[in-house]
């Protein structure tokens, strides 16, 4: 099975953060027979966005997508992703409860930006982040799916690990 990923982030097009998550993806991949096709970093841009998963669907089957997924306003994605897969932004309840409890365990305090993190393209499947506030999103058309993982590296690790991996050997598993 051949894989795509994009790596999404004004701040690795600046040099200002460094890509480490293609790396690992496609060290995980390997192992179970997959392969890394292409890897593409693109700006926080929905044109951009859009180009590249357009790009990558032409190649393979599964495209990841790491980055974009903060609560900042540079971060677009979610809102791109909307828009190439339809459907509308809605709270996910069960989003919110996950994000909630994320930052009691902080001991930070709840704000705007923080709920912001639970609103969601009715469009995928959401993936409770364990270990951190952006939702994994799971998004299938035409027997492809694509799946966008926050880019910090240790919750992308620990989601690709404990979820993202097994989903994906059972949707397309070998018969």
């Amino acid at each position: 099975m051949d894989v795509s990923v994009i790596v999404i982030g004004d701040e690795l097009l600046i040099g200002q953060v460094v890509d480490t998550n293609s790396g690992w993806i496609a060290r995980h991949m390997n192992p179970i027979g997959w392969n890394v096709k292409s890897v593409k970093v693109v700006s926080d841009d929905g044109d951009e966005i859009i180009s590249a998963i357009d790009q990558a669907f032409q190649q393979t089957d599964i495209v990841l997508t790491t980055g974009g997924l903060g609560p900042t306003k540079d971060d677009i994605t979610k809102l791109t992703l909307c828009q190439y897969f339809g459907g509308e932004m809605k709270m996910d309840d069960a989003t919110l409860k996950n994000v909630e409890e994320i930052i009691s365990e902080r001991h930070l305090s709840m704000n705007p930006l923080n709920e912001a993190q639970a609103m969601v393209p009715t469009s995928c499947r959401v993936i409770q982040n364990r270990v951190g506030t952006a939702p994994i999103m799971w998004f299938e058309k035409n027997g492809k799916v694509l799946v966008a993982m926050p880019g910090v590296p240790f919750e992308m690790e620990t989601m690709m690990e404990c979820e993202v991996i097994p989903q994906l050997l059972t949707r397309f598993a070998v018969n």
